[in-house]
């Protein structure tokens, strides 16, 4: 089991800490609940550097990401980054990923912790035919995400850049909390605003510092991961493993929206026939109309009791104060307003389909 940089500090502020995509990661402080709540309301900061980056340069780097990705990353100007996934060859997904344009012929490429090796290992095999030049960072760099709609506010102190000025899915490169070369990024799995601070593992502890000494009088506040599973699921954001898997295609997913068919990638004839052809199920979103917690694994039910699917995610929901999930079942039953049963131990608790996101701000 690896540690992060910042382990000892985790464990000095009483974090539980929990063993997480071969890594011991902080899972939560002082509870979910009020975690979530800070995030929503003010200010957290989630040190989630077990994520993977790799390092794509040279003339070919283009080429292979575009093999290799769904999304149409030629639409990226330097600054700008996009939501992505790996498509393997049998209709489901490798991975989902951002891609950051870094410079005219360099990107990073951020992906799961679970998925690092295989990740590397899948774009290494495409690789052989572009020969661009792959670096992976992942051992050597930390990635801390401050979360929440009083972050600007509470961080601008720490930097000459313009925070205010990185709109969604755009990034800056500058000086932060004293340290130069810093990558900004707005990119948030929270939908609560904020941004994304990738650095090295020797500059975090100095960063992490003063982050909390610059957002002491915003009720900042360190976020467990317990919580962020919890945002995330509120907005309806896929998590890999849970919601999309290697036997999950991105149509069916709803992930059609970074599925671009104007040019060749992995497995595009047949994702574009999926499309066409229309997917056998989908991925929704649930609000279960009476009391009780969807969780990820409960059966998916019709009003005859014959299982029609499975919760990929769930939680009671600490913003709206009810149970929500995610989960696949048959395209005739994904239309907002149909009416679904989830199996919760002997009892089917009726639920009704809703639009993404659930938390709306």
């Amino acid at each position: 089991m690896k540690n992060i940089a910042l382990n000892d500090i985790h464990v000095a502020l009483g974090a539980k800490m929990v063993p997480f995509a071969g890594y011991n990661m902080p899972v939560q402080y002082e509870g979910v609940t009020a975690e979530h709540l800070t995030v929503r309301n003010a200010v957290g900061v989630f040190d989630v550097s077990h994520m993977g980056e790799f390092l794509v340069s040279g003339e070919n780097a283009l080429a292979l990401i575009q093999k290799v990705t769904s999304n149409d990353a030629s639409k990226l100007a330097v600054g700008d980054a996009q939501y992505s996934c790996f498509p393997n060859t049998e209709n489901g997904i490798v991975d989902d990923l951002i891609c950051y344009r870094i410079k005219e012929n360099t990107y990073l490429l951020v992906v799961n912790a679970s998925n690092i090796e295989k990740d590397w290992n899948w774009i290494s095999n495409y690789n052989k035919e572009f020969n661009a030049d792959l670096r992976d960072l992942s051992e050597a760099y930390s990635l801390l995400a401050i979360q929440g709609p009083k972050a600007i506010d509470a961080m601008q102190s720490l930097s000459s850049l313009d925070l205010a000025d990185i709109p969604f899915y755009k990034f800056k490169i500058g000086d932060f909390a004293g340290i130069d070369n810093v990558i900004i990024s707005a990119t948030g799995y929270t939908g609560s605003g904020g941004f994304e601070i990738y650095c090295k593992n020797n500059e975090v502890a100095q960063i992490w510092n003063k982050v909390f000494e610059a957002g002491a009088g915003f009720g900042i506040k360190p976020i467990g991961l317990a919580a962020r599973d919890t945002l995330r699921t509120e907005m309806g954001y896929c998590l890999y493993g849970n919601d999309i898997d290697d036997s999950t295609s991105p149509i069916e997913a709803g992930l059609g929206w970074i599925t671009k068919f104007t040019k060749d990638f992995v497995n595009s004839d047949a994702l574009a026939k999926q499309k066409e052809d229309k997917p056998e199920r989908r991925l929704v979103g649930f609000e279960l109309d009476e009391r009780g917690i969807p969780r990820h694994g409960y059966n998916i039910v019709d009003g005859n009791s014959n299982i029609i699917g499975s919760v990929t995610s769930g939680t009671m929901s600490p913003s709206l104060q009810k149970g929500i999930g995610l989960g696949y079942v048959p395209t005739l039953f994904a239309k907002s307003g149909a009416k679904i049963y989830i199996q919760v131990r002997k009892k089917a608790i009726p639920a009704t389909i809703v639009k993404l996101p659930f938390y709306k701000g």
